[in-house]
C-alpha cells in the first residue's frame, strides 16, 4: 500500500491566466493596487519574470491543459482568463482553453471565472453578432468565431461554475489613462471605446463584488 502527501496549496485572492499579456498585466496591476494577492499564470515564466513582485506569485501553466489548470487553481476563490496565442488556430485554441478551464477549475474547486471576450461577439440586434455582418472581414470572423465557440462552451458548463465574459469595445485603448469609470450592459454593443486600465477596473470590481452570473456583459466608457 502506498500513500502520498498532498502538495500544499498556494493561496491567493485570484489567479490570472494569461497574466503576461497586456490585459492580464493590467488586471494584475489593478488587483495589487487594491491589496489583492495574485497568482500570475503564464506559459513561459522566464519571459515574464518581471511579474513576480510583492503579493504576486508567478507560475507556469498551459491554458489548454486541464491538468495544469487543476494544479495551479486550488486555493483561489476566483480566476481571470485573458488568453491569446498566434501559434494555434483561434477556433481550436479557444475551445481547448475553455474546455481546460471548465474541467480544471471544477477539479480544483474554483467556482468563479471571469473571462475577457472580444467586441465582435457582441450583438447588434437580438441573436446577430458583429461578426455576422456580410461585409465583416473573414480573417477576423474566424478569430471571433473562436471566442463565440468558447462562449457556447461556458453556457453548456456545469451550473456550479459561476462565469462571466467581460467584453470590451472594439477600441481598447492601451495607452489612455484610466478614469475609474465605465458603463456595463448586456451582450450587445454598448459603446466604441474603453481604456485598458478601466477594463481592468471593471474586471476587478466584478471579482470583488460579483453582480453578474453565467452571462456575457459589455463594458465601455
Amino acid at each position: 500500500m502506498t500513500s502520498t502527501t498532498p502538495r500544499p496549496q498556494h493561496r491567493a485572492d485570484v489567479i490570472v491566466y494569461g497574466a503576461g499579456g497586456q490585459v492580464g498585466r493590467a488586471v494584475v496591476t489593478e488587483a495589487r493596487r487594491r491589496g489583492l494577492t495574485v497568482t500570475a499564470a503564464v506559459r513561459d515564466p522566464e519571459r515574464h519574470a518581471d511579474l513576480a513582485a510583492d503579493g504576486v506569485t508567478l507560475v507556469r501553466c498551459d491554458i489548454t491543459d486541464p491538468a495544469a489548470i487543476a494544479a495551479t487553481a486550488p486555493g483561489h476563490p476566483a480566476a481571470v482568463a485573458s488568453v491569446y496565442t498566434p501559434d494555434t488556430p483561434s477556433g481550436e485554441f479557444y475551445r481547448a482553453a475553455t474546455t481546460a478551464l471548465v474541467s480544471g477549475l471544477g477539479q480544483a474547486g474554483v467556482l468563479r471565472l471571469l473571462s475577457v471576450g472580444v467586441a465582435t461577439t457582441l450583438q447588434t440586434a437580438p441573436g446577430v453578432a458583429v461578426h455576422d455582418h456580410p461585409e465583416f472581414p473573414e480573417a477576423y470572423r474566424t478569430f471571433s468565431l473562436g471566442h463565440s465557440a468558447a462562449l457556447d462552451l461556458l453556457h453548456d458548463s456545469p451550473a456550479t461554475l459561476d462565469w462571466v465574459v467581460v467584453t470590451p469595445p472594439m477600441d481598447l485603448d492601451r495607452t489612455a489613462p484610466g478614469t475609474g469609470r465605465y458603463r456595463v450592459g448586456g451582450p450587445h454593443v454598448l459603446g466604441p471605446r474603453i481604456a485598458q486600465a478601466d477594463l481592468a477596473v471593471a474586471l476587478v470590481d466584478e471579482l470583488t463584488t460579483p453582480t453578474h452570473h453565467r452571462e456575457q456583459i459589455a463594458v465601455a466608457e
